[in-house]
């Protein structure tokens, strides 16, 4: 058996949690002085709700590497021999430090020939890993070694595609999330700047004018970049406005060509200390990156994995 565990981060539903027995670590939330464990002691829509009368910016703080050691431990109790944990960017966290410290404590008690436990940087933020941990639990459950879905997430992390678009850019300045110049430009230019993940961090990728551009901007990204084969789902996430997601869902279905299963699923107390209100994102997989700089080799290197795993990872075996 193979457990698959995360930190909070990931913005995966408690349906999608419950379905494949997917442990979380928390983040910690500081509000107002008061600190609580992200989806344990504080749900989404309550601090959305409280987020517009705060005074006091919101911090968070990585989960305890004990806290990692304890789902870790769930899988044991559980019958695992082999657990997967898949965390935040290590750009944007301090999850996967956490992950790594927790996976020492893990080998003082468990013995490394009898278990394996691997953790993943996924460079990816929000539904990002929720998009590498949900899939590795879908080729889980379908018969996948532990040793092809350390492949997977490690082949696949850096093609994990993010959009992330916002109302105000102060929450990700203020979190460090966005750099100086990015922020700069999108503040002056009275913009909705769309971010994407590069190098493991956040970056301004687009600006466009308006709630109905933005979701132009999506799902015309989406139609030159999706990859397919391994695209099997999309995740649509949100803050504070359900409608607008569901707006880029309907979009997205009459608009591409894409007949898979579309999730809308809420970004957490963690991210969302972050993005603030009115935040819609997209996440797929991508089928190259040339236009994000890879060097051709790389690329060759990257299709020629990709043919490899198709088979065995495509749309056909992972529904």
């Amino acid at each position: 058996m193979i457990k698959i565990i995360a930190d909070s981060t990931c913005d995966l539903s408690d349906e999608v949690l419950a379905r494949y027995n997917i442990s979380i670590a928390p983040l910690i939330i500081q509000i107002n002085d008061k600190e609580y464990k992200d989806r344990i002691d504080i749900q989404p829509d309550e601090f959305y709700h409280m987020m517009m009368d705060l005074e006091k910016n919101p911090t968070t703080a990585m989960p305890s590497p004990v806290e990692f050691l304890r789902c870790m431990e769930e899988g044991i109790a559980e019958g695992c021999k082999e657990i997967l944990c898949i965390c935040m960017s290590s750009g944007t966290s301090g999850s996967y430090q956490s992950a790594m410290l927790a996976k020492e404590m893990f080998y003082e008690q468990y013995d490394p020939s009898e278990y394996k436990l691997h953790i993943v940087d996924s460079l990816c933020m929000s539904h990002g890993s929720g998009y590498l941990i949900l899939k590795s639990a879908q080729l889980r459950d379908i018969g996948y070694s532990f040793e092809e879905l350390v492949l997977f997430n490690e082949t696949f992390k850096k093609h994990v595609k993010h959009y992330l678009s916002v109302d105000d850019l102060d929450n990700l300045i203020r979190s460090g999330r966005l750099s100086n110049t990015s922020a700069f430009i999108g503040k002056i230019l009275k913009l909705k700047p769309i971010m994407t993940m590069k190098d493991g961090k956040g970056a301004i990728v687009a600006k466009e004018r308006g709630r109905r551009h933005v979701l132009e901007h999506y799902v015309r990204e989406f139609i030159k970049r999706v990859d397919d084969e391994l695209t099997t789902f999309v995740i649509i996430g949100y803050t504070s406005d359900l409608a607008y997601a569901e707006n880029l869902k309907l979009k997205l279905l009459q608009d591409s060509h894409f007949n898979g299963e579309v999730y809308i699923m809420q970004m957490g107390v963690s991210v969302g200390t972050h993005v603030g209100l009115g935040g819609v994102s997209m996440f797929f997989i991508e089928k190259d990156r040339h236009h994000d700089g890879l060097l051709a080799n790389e690329l060759n290197n990257f299709m020629a994995k990709r043919d490899e795993f198709l088979e065995k990872f495509g749309k056909r075996k992972s529904k």
